[in-house]
């Protein structure tokens, strides 16, 4: 999405017939249709209409309510997103019980660096209810007594402060489809490895199970595929002997925060693209970023010898033998 169109998602089981009936509510209410994209996962189909809505015929209010009218009478929900510039984007944070992350989304906040507000914290327990409330941010606790997370109440909390960017600050939970293809390239996670090195649960002691030298931390785009979505940014710390879980959480926590903080950063600023699922910088000379390992891990790798792929004559192996080695 650009910052001069409307987005309008539709999602449900089946949204094939509802292309004709939003095309016409859009039209009768002067928004002009510019692309659209179909794509389905499991039993959950997406339909995501880009328009121009500068000379339509109603409030942006009374737009968003009736199509979400529109959508109940035909089984589908329907989500509509105003253009809005980098200012006017809002955050919602979601959280479990780890306060690092949120921590330092707060205080960028509060610092005037990320060009962006933070309208919300949304959490499975209500442990961060406190830290939000330092920082005068909302806070909702949606999960039960387990933490499981009530969804329909997470999405309605999205829509009721018109959520741009959501930012998984150590939320330990796995958004469902619904969710994710509502706001797809719009979710941002922080994970504790390497990716695609362990994913899922306990990725520290993954790494200390398998006897890694280095471990580290991704930010990365949300998908419906697990710790598989578009990397962003990634930091890298040593493992040193004898390092205990405990030992690499503490090497790895501000680093998740800093990984977080750049992604969110990127992604305000426009800097980021994503096409075939890498991201690219959309101006690499003006970002400043930090992606991968800092500058001075490059200057204190050897950078030779390297295979120059010539053929030398003592080497006694065929090619063959080579291609397979």
């Amino acid at each position: 999405m650009t910052r001069n169109t409307t987005e309008i998602t539709v999602v449900g089981e089946d949204v094939s017939g509802v292309l004709a009936e939003l095309a016409t509510a859009l039209l009768e209410r002067g928004v002009e249709l510019l692309e659209l994209d179909r794509t389905a996962r499991e039993e959950t189909s997406r339909l995501t209409v880009r328009a121009d809505a500068g000379s339509m015929s109603t409030s942006r209010s009374t737009l968003r309510s009736e199509l979400r009218a529109l959508g109940d009478e035909l089984d589908v929900d329907v989500r509509v997103r105003f253009p809005s510039s980098c200012e006017d984007r809002s955050i919602a944070v979601l959280v479990t019980r780890e306060s690092h992350c949120l921590e330092a989304l707060l205080e960028a906040r509060a610092e005037g660096e990320l060009g962006a507000e933070i309208e919300v914290v949304i959490g499975n327990h209500d442990d961060l209810r406190p830290l939000a409330a330092e920082y005068g941010v909302p806070f909702h606790d949606i999960g039960d007594e387990d933490g499981a997370p009530d969804e329909d109440e997470l999405l309605e909390l999205l829509d009721e402060y018109g959520i741009d960017l959501i930012a998984l600050a150590r939320y330990i939970q796995i958004l469902s489809p619904e969710v994710v293809f509502r706001y797809e390239d719009r979710i941002i996670n922080v994970h504790p490895s390497l990716l695609p090195a362990f994913p899922g649960a306990a990725a520290y002691r993954q790494a200390l199970e398998e006897g890694v030298r280095v471990a580290g931390v991704t930010a990365h785009y949300v998908t419906t595929d697990l710790d598989q979505g578009p990397i962003i940014a990634q930091r890298a710390f040593n493992v040193p002997p004898g390092a205990t879980e405990a030992d690499l959480k503490a090497r790895g926590q501000p680093l998740e925060a800093d990984a977080l903080l750049e992604a969110v950063r990127l992604h305000l600023e426009d800097e980021l693209a994503v096409a075939d699922g890498r991201t690219a910088l959309e101006r690499p000379e003006r970002s400043g970023a930090q992606l991968g390992a800092p500058e001075e891990l490059d200057r204190a790798n050897p950078d030779a010898p390297v295979d120059d792929g010539e053929t030398f004559a003592g080497d006694e192996r065929d090619s063959a033998a080579v291609a397979d080695d």
